[in-house]
């Protein structure tokens, strides 16, 4: 007996660290690691990951409230540039005195949520004119902002670059930028909200629990 509620024990402690680690995932940051990779593999620097910016792509992807068909193709459309310092940035609380210069961006939208690294080559770089945007070596900083739309797809990113100072450059009001829902970007280590893998992580969790069950039930039977 003392056996088998040391299984039943372990499998809640191993349930409880998944969603805690769950918690902590965002893609955003995840999506920046790979992009600084790809660059110092190709010589070019690596950028600051800036929150003040990349909450400005979050807000710019929330302009285009969940319609995909917008984002690209004849009628595709796009956020006025002064959106940024009208909407983006007082919604996220960055100073509007410190908006640096957006040297390069890119917005992409899919049914079918994409891993971070599959993100950058299938999704966002993968042609020689996003490229030659990545390696661009004006940059000194991004940020991204990745978001679902009801939990699910469609699935929108996207990635901002600028020639900014990364020390004064995009500042938020009093260092923190005002929680954005749903979604996540970079730089906050804050997790994904409605964003990525809710999905995944709740089949993980319906696995568990029913394992868990199945286990009870043994006991019981036995």
């Amino acid at each position: 007996m003392a056996t088998r509620t040391l299984i039943v024990v372990s499998i809640l402690i191993a349930l409880g660290s998944a969603s805690a680690a769950d918690s902590k995932n965002n893609p955003a940051d995840e999506l920046v690691g790979v992009i600084n990779q790809n660059r110092t593999a190709h010589k070019s620097s690596t950028l600051a990951d800036n929150p003040g910016l990349a909450c400005l792509a979050l807000q710019y992807i929330k302009a285009y409230d969940g319609n995909c068909d917008d984002v690209a193709g004849s009628d595709a459309k796009k956020p006025a540039e002064t959106a940024f310092a009208e909407t983006f940035a007082p919604n996220c609380g960055v100073e509007v005195s410190t908006l640096g210069q957006i040297s390069g961006r890119l917005l992409a939208c899919q049914s079918k949520y994409a891993e971070p690294a599959e993100a950058f080559s299938n999704v966002l770089f993968e042609n020689g004119k996003s490229l030659s945007i990545l390696y661009n070596k004006n940059h000194t900083e991004v940020g991204v902002g990745i978001q679902g739309t009801d939990g699910g797809g469609p699935y929108f990113w996207c990635v901002l670059f600028s020639s900014g100072n990364p020390n004064t450059s995009f500042q938020l009001q009093g260092g923190t930028a005002i929680k954005q829902r749903p979604g996540c970007y970079s730089g906050t280590n804050d997790p994904c909200s409605a964003a990525t893998r809710s999905r995944l992580s709740s089949s993980l969790t319906v696995t568990g629990f029913s394992l868990l069950a199945l286990v009870v039930a043994s006991i019981f039977v036995n």
